[in-house]
């Protein structure tokens, strides 16, 4: 035992002699693609990595993320690519442009894993199974001696003249570097429950309020449920909060039992608070105003023919102009000659800017990412290194980092971890010279 090892008291003597304090050059916790790509970047000649996971194996979120698919990055550069993460994109650039989506797939095709983009820039891999990604990464730890225990729930960490101490309900381990790899708070079937934010907090780092991201969207007083699973491409959605418009987004979406999900929807719901309101247009492609003048133009033409039938020769299914029009309060068998002028400015302006009254979003247990957490003002931009605590790396879903839809988190995970364990290499290689 060395002079930084010190016995666990607990009043059982037999218990004593076998626990003992651990010295690790690196504890990372957490075991999904964050934490585990950090040990094995971060080894090395480095002795003594550890990852500690308290489910029963690593890697459960990952094996479940593009639908057992694995949506691991997307096409595009990394300029582009920092487009994707709201206001953090600026924070996170450091990290994408020092291990790149292309670093990322060259990784894996090293390895043996292939990747290929889908229509809509999508990288899977080929086979088209997440587990062939986890399983490259727990092999590499392997090869590099990392230790991974698993089932250790982390009780509490402490920081002391430099030196943390890490107690787990089995143990004590100490470590000059401290990775907290442990995701967000979305899914915690596959133990992701925002463990992170407390332990962060606990060591007096900031954290920003958190909240389930890329999950549908929950309307007030919605009056499209019984129009489940029709969907739009390509229509613009704009978010209100105090009669300001705050954000805007275009993409596909789908008419819920509650509200909106799809793409659009999904990314929207980053920024979505109880009460604000979104704006949603229902013709396919184009802007507002090219949308007016399109549905303007279209029932100008129609005549005596029924609007209903005009219009959904534009690519407006019938089943949503009858709500619509209903909603509009206009006959369902009117036709456009018979269509007074007020009746077509509400009926347009349904169709193309539609208030609906946000509730919330689906929450947790559906949601992709989670929104918020360790103060990214309190984290070194280029180490991931936490500013007041130095050791402290914060990487992945724990950082207020959230990005789109699209192998975008999935990038900044593994982009993050890339960046803290360069960080720590270099901090060893300086404290040995």
């Amino acid at each position: 035992m060395t002079s930084k090892d010190s016995a666990i008291g607990n009043g059982n003597a037999e218990t004593d002699s076998a626990q003992y304090a651990a010295q690790y050059t690196v504890i990372i916790i957490g075991g999904g693609p964050a934490g585990l790509f950090c040990a094995i970047r971060a080894a090395g000649n480095n002795p003594r990595i550890l990852v500690l996971e308290k489910m029963p194996s690593c890697g459960r979120k990952l094996c479940i993320t593009g639908a057992g698919r694995c949506n691991l990055t997307h096409t595009g550069t990394m300029a582009e690519f920092t487009t994707h993460y709201g206001d953090g994109g600026k924070f996170l650039r450091p990290a994408l442009m020092n291990f790149t989506s292309a670093d990322l797939l060259a990784f894996f095709k090293d390895r043996g894993l292939s990747f290929v983009p889908d229509e809509n820039g999508k990288y899977f891999p080929t086979e088209g199974n997440a587990k062939d990604v986890l399983s490259i990464l727990l092999a590499e730890c392997d090869r590099a001696g990392v230790e991974i225990r698993c089932e250790e729930t982390i009780g509490a960490i402490e920081h002391t003249d430099g030196i943390f101490s890490v107690k787990t309900a089995n143990d004590l381990y100490t470590t000059d570097h401290v990775v907290l790899a442990t995701g967000g708070a979305s899914y915690p079937v596959t133990g992701s429950t925002g463990d992170g934010y407390a332990l962060a907090g606990k060591l007096g780092l900031p954290v920003t309020a958190t909240g389930p991201a890329l999950a549908a969207i929950i309307m007030r007083d919605y009056p499209f449920r019984d129009l489940t699973g029709i969907s739009f491409d390509n229509v613009p959605l704009s978010l209100y909060r105090d009669n300001k418009k705050i954000r805007e987004v275009t993409g596909d979406i789908i008419l819920t039992v509650t509200g909106i999900s799809g793409p659009g929807a999904l990314h929207m719901s980053r920024y979505v608070l109880p009460g604000d309101s979104l704006h949603v247009g229902f013709v396919v492609g184009g802007d507002e105003e090219g949308a007016r003048q399109k549905l303007t133009e279209a029932i100008a033409d129609g005549k005596n023919r029924q609007v209903k039938t005009v219009l959904s020769e534009i690519e407006i299914p019938v089943r949503f102009l009858l709500s619509l029009l209903e909603l509009s309060g206009i006959p369902r068998d009117a036709t456009c000659a018979h269509l007074t002028k007020p009746d077509r400015n509400t009926l347009i302006r349904n169709l193309t800017d539609f208030p609906f009254t946000v509730a919330g979003t689906e929450g947790y247990a559906t949601a992709m990412v989670t929104r918020g957490g360790v103060a990214r003002d309190a984290i070194r931009q280029k180490t991931m290194e936490a500013k007041t605590v130095p050791g402290l790396f914060c990487i992945g879903e724990v950082a207020d980092i959230d990005g789109d839809t699209g192998g975008y988190n999935l990038q900044a995970a593994f982009s993050t971890a890339a960046l803290a364990a360069d960080a720590i290499k270099l901090k060893l290689i300086g404290r040995n010279q």
